[in-house]
C-alpha cells in the first residue's frame, strides 16, 4: 500500500491532520487547509507532471527524397573526413573545417536532397565590413589587429539544419502570492494571500532550427539566429554556385532532444508570461504534449571566417542572410593594464583633491 503525504502549498512543509479543526495544518507557517482542497491539488499536480524524456514526436516524417542533386558533386576531405557538396564547375576548393586543399573528382554519389534553402545575401565585401564593424570601439582590442591581421579564409558554406514543427498542448500550475500591508497607531500588518494559478493552451511551433553538422559548434550556430524565414525557398542546386554545402552527419532523430528542449522552454516562458499581477510566482507543476510533428531538411547560409593573430587562430561565424557575426576577439593585455592603471591614477587624483578640500 502506497503512503500518501501532503505538503503545504505555501511553504512546502509537511501537513498534519488536526482532529479538533478537522483540517490539514502546517506547523511551519500556521496555514490551514480543507482535506478535499489538498487532495484536488495533488490530483492536478499528478495529471500535469511533465516527463522531459517522454516527448513524443509521433509519426515524424523526414520530408526528403533520395534524388541525386542536379549539377552538384560531393567530396570527402582526406584530412578530416568532412563530406562537402559543391557545384560541378568547381575544380578545387578548401575544406572549411581544416583548410585542406581538395581537388574535386568527377565522381557523383547519391545525396539526400534538402527540402528548402535560404540563399546567401551577403557577399565577401559585406563580410569584411561586418568584421570591421565588430572590431570598432573595442578599447582592449590589439591596436594593430585590423591593420596587420589578414583573413586566413572566408568560406561561404551552406550548413545543414533540421527544421522541426509541432503543436504543443500545455497545462501549467503556479503558486502565486499577493501581499497587502497596513498600519495602525501601534502595529504594522502584512497579509499574504496564496493563489493556485492554472494556465492551459495550445501553441503552434514552426521551423525550430537545429544544425545537423557535428563539426559545427552548436552554441555558435544558435548565436547567429534568427534567420528570416520569409526568404525560405525550395532547394535548387543553382544556389550552390560559388559556395560549398556541408552534408548532414547528425540526423533528425539524434537532434530530437535539442528540438524538444527548445519547445519546452519556449512554451513554459509563454505560459509564465501570462501570469501577472502577483507579488511572487513559482512553477508548481506542468505538462507539455506534442502532436502534428514534422521535420524538414534545410541548408542555411553561414560564413566561416578564420583569422590568425600572434600565432593563435580565431574563428567567427556570420549569418550569410542577415549579417549577424559572432566570435571571440583577442585582448591586448598591455592595453588592459594601461587602461587599468589609467583608472587607478584617476581615482587617486580624485581622492587627493577630496583630501585637499576637506583638510
Amino acid at each position: 500500500m502506497n503512503a500518501v503525504t501532503y505538503k503545504c502549498p505555501a511553504c512546502a512543509s509537511p501537513l498534519e491532520f488536526s482532529g479538533g479543526e478537522q483540517k490539514l495544518v502546517c506547523r511551519a507557517c500556521g496555514n490551514e487547509y480543507e482535506l478535499e482542497a489538498i487532495e484536488a491539488l495533488n490530483e492536478t499536480d499528478e495529471s500535469q507532471r511533465s516527463d522531459r524524456e517522454g516527448f513524443d514526436w509521433g509519426e515524424m516524417r523526414r520530408m526528403r527524397s533520395e534524388e541525386n542533386l542536379d549539377n552538384a558533386v560531393n567530396y570527402i576531405c582526406s584530412s578530416c573526413g568532412a563530406e562537402i557538396i559543391t557545384d560541378m564547375e568547381t575544380a578545387a576548393t578548401k575544406c572549411p573545417y581544416c583548410d585542406n586543399v581538395v581537388v574535386l573528382s568527377d565522381k557523383v554519389s547519391g545525396n539526400l536532397r534538402p527540402n528548402v534553402i535560404i540563399p546567401f545575401k551577403i557577399d565577401r565585401d559585406g563580410v569584411l565590413t561586418a568584421v570591421r564593424t565588430m572590431c570598432r570601439g573595442k578599447p582592449l582590442l590589439p591596436k594593430n589587429f585590423i591593420d596587420e591581421n589578414k583573413l586566413k579564409e572566408i568560406q561561404g558554406i551552406y550548413v545543414p539544419f533540421w527544421l522541426y514543427g509541432c503543436k504543443a498542448d500545455g497545462a501549467m500550475t503556479y503558486n502565486a502570492t499577493k501581499v497587502r500591508t497596513w498600519s495602525t497607531e501601534k502595529y504594522n500588518f502584512t497579509e499574504t494571500s496564496h493563489f493556485l494559478v492554472k494556465r492551459e493552451g495550445t501553441l503552434d511551433f514552426e521551423r525550430i532550427p537545429v544544425d545537423g553538422s557535428l563539426r559545427m559548434d552548436n552554441a555558435l550556430m544558435d548565436s547567429i539566429e534568427p534567420f528570416d524565414w520569409r526568404e525560405l525557398c525550395g532547394f535548387d542546386s543553382k544556389y550552390l554556385s560559388g559556395f560549398v554545402a556541408d552534408r548532414y552527419d547528425d540526423d533528425a532523430d539524434a537532434n530530437l532532444p535539442r528540438a524538444s528542449a527548445r519547445v519546452e522552454t519556449s512554451a513554459e516562458q509563454f505560459f509564465r508570461s501570462t501570469v501577472r499581477g502577483y507579488a511572487s510566482v513559482s512553477k508548481r507543476s506542468g505538462r507539455i504534449n506534442l502532436s502534428d510533428t514534422s521535420v524538414k531538411y534545410a541548408m542555411l547560409p553561414v560564413y566561416l571566417i578564420k583569422t590568425k593573430y600572434n600565432g593563435k587562430e580565431y574563428t567567427y561565424a556570420m549569418n550569410g542572410q542577415t549579417g549577424k557575426i559572432v566570435g571571440q576577439l583577442p585582448v591586448s593585455w598591455g592595453r588592459f593594464w594601461g587602461w587599468f592603471a589609467g583608472i587607478g591614477a584617476a581615482v587617486t587624483a580624485v581622492l587627493s583633491a577630496l583630501v585637499l578640500l576637506l583638510f
